[in-house]
């Protein structure tokens, strides 16, 4: 009788992860081999990164479309700014506050836009978003419409050194990142993302089977919501100046966003790391066009939501039966026992 295991592990699944212990030990060294430049543009992909992980969690496994995820961007970077400058809080501890915070504001929001589906859903994150930048743009405390700066005493306070500060900016963002990625790994193995996937996969039929699907999406969304305030924090950390009009910029907080989930592969953790990496490859090559480099990403954007509907890695999982992230159960054959 032929036998049967069942795992989650897979040779790819492990080569992958000794590979991802090496990058990541290489970029912990990267700010004595790599410049400045270089490490302010790693910093930055890697806050998109999770920026992107975040909202891939929120819409392809919560079926919750947001269009206004910017506006915890802007109160992360807003409660960073004001707790340092008027609470006396230093910057690390203040970036952990600006999460706890995010999550507290994202309770009343989620009460009021849970009432609402589907593109109403969507349309209402903006909306949000929009009360939110309004809101911040009258507190003249906080420069008003016109912003402010973080000021000088508080940026030395972190490190000695302009050199310093970079480096410590760069392993905030790379650690975000690691951290992001991991608490959306561990969420997605553990019960509630299996319930998450069952929701994914046919809300009706997860409700049939006793899944709180309310209270399933309120917790996904508090915690997204948390973890982009404390990124949005270290955005504007590195910025180190805040307007209304940049920290909730729907452009850059969202639509780039949306864009780097949907070229890599929704409702898949290895989807945003590769569209991460596309959407700055093509940055980086076109940024000189000027507008042609949004006319460029949107045609991209087009044809591959034509060629390939589930993103690259949705492409390549399908083709190669690959899983770098090993979620589920698989059930394999043991050619070694029984006949």
């Amino acid at each position: 009788m032929t036998q049967y295991t069942v795992t989650r592990s897979s040779a790819a699944a492990r080569a992958a992860a000794v590979i991802g212990a090496i990058a990541v030990a290489l970029l912990i060294a990267a700010p004595w081999w790599a410049g400045r430049a270089d490490l302010r543009l790693l910093g930055e992909l890697f806050l998109y990164l999770s920026l992107a992980s975040l909202w891939n969690l929120l819409a392809g496994y919560a079926g919750l479309v947001s269009v206004g995820q910017q506006a915890y961007v802007g109160f992360g970077g807003y409660m960073l700014f004001a707790l340092t400058m008027f609470a006396g809080l230093p910057p690390l501890v203040a970036i952990a506050a600006a999460g706890v915070l995010g999550a507290l504001i994202s309770v009343p929001v989620a009460a009021l836009i849970f009432r609402l589906r589907g593109a109403y859903f969507a349309i209402g994150t903006w909306v949000m978003a929009e009360v939110f930048r309004l809101s911040f743009a009258q507190v003249s405390a906080l420069g008003g419409g016109s912003g402010t700066s973080l000021p000088t005493d508080i940026v030395r306070s972190m490190a000695d050194g302009r050199s310093a500060r970079e480096a410590l900016s760069y392993w905030l963002a790379l650690g975000a990142a690691l951290l992001v990625v991991t608490v959306v790994y561990l969420l997605l193995r553990s019960r509630k993302g299996l319930a998450l996937t069952a929701i994914r996969d046919n809300e009706l039929a997860a409700g049939s089977l006793g899944i709180d699907i309310w209270r399933t999406k309120f917790f996904v969304y508090v915690t997204t919501s948390a973890l982009t305030a404390m990124i949005g924090a270290l955005i504007f950390l590195q910025k180190l100046r805040i307007s209304p009009d940049a920290a909730f910029n729907v452009n850059d907080w969202t639509a780039f966003v949306i864009f780097i989930v949907v070229i890599g592969g929704i409702g898949t953790i290895e989807g945003p790391i590769i569209g991460t990496l596309i959407f700055f490859a093509l940055r980086e090559t076109l940024a000189d066009l000027g507008t042609i480099y949004l006319m460029v990403l949107g045609l991209f954007a087009i044809v591959m939501m034509l060629k390939a509907p589930k993103g690259v890695w949705g492409f390549i999982r399908d083709r190669f039966d690959l899983q770098l992230f090993p979620l589920g159960y698989r059930v394999k054959r043991d050619p070694s026992k029984g006949a």
